[in-house]
């Protein structure tokens, strides 16, 4: 695991901005685990990625009460949210390990909850509002290519 890289995201655009970078980064097969409270602006970090890979970034909500949405194109995106699971068995009941292990993006928000079910490596994202518009974002890389992707990132 790194150190952190942190930035500040003055508005919503800016946050759809990472998600964008970080969406022409990420390999196949990449693994984010998307952390912050309410309103911290994962979705916009999500849409902006989806964006970045080719996706309609209007069709990716919060997939609160579908556990797990899938956005396919050029490249495949699978926004899963484990807000309202109970434990780690009922994420591991969607069946996680073949999207995790897949060619597709996978993007888990409130990942925390299900932090044991993720894979050895993968990129962590805090985001914590700072005021009404300002984020921080905390990207963490556990795991070499990772490393690699946070390098590139902090390069920009």
């Amino acid at each position: 695991m790194t150190s952190p890289l942190t930035i500040q995201l003055p508005d919503e655009d800016a946050t759809r901005q990472l998600g964008a970078r970080l969406g022409k980064l990420l390999p196949d097969g990449a693994v984010v685990a998307l952390n912050g409270p309410l309103g911290a602006g994962k979705t916009r970090l999500v849409q902006g990625l989806a964006g970045a890979i080719g996706l309609d970034p209007r069709e990716v909500v919060s997939p609160t009460f579908t556990l797990v949405q899938e956005h396919r194109g050029a490249r495949t995106l699978y926004h899963f949210d484990a807000y309202r699971l109970r434990d780690d068995d009922e994420f591991l009941a969607i069946g996680v390990d073949e999207y995790f292990y897949g060619t597709g993006l996978c993007v888990v928000e409130w990942a925390e909850k299900v932090a044991s079910c993720l894979p050895p490596e993968h990129l962590e994202i805090r985001l914590t509002p700072v005021d009404e518009t300002t984020r921080r974002a905390e990207i963490t890389a556990v795991g070499e290519v990772y490393i690699q992707v946070l390098l590139q990132l902090a390069a920009r």
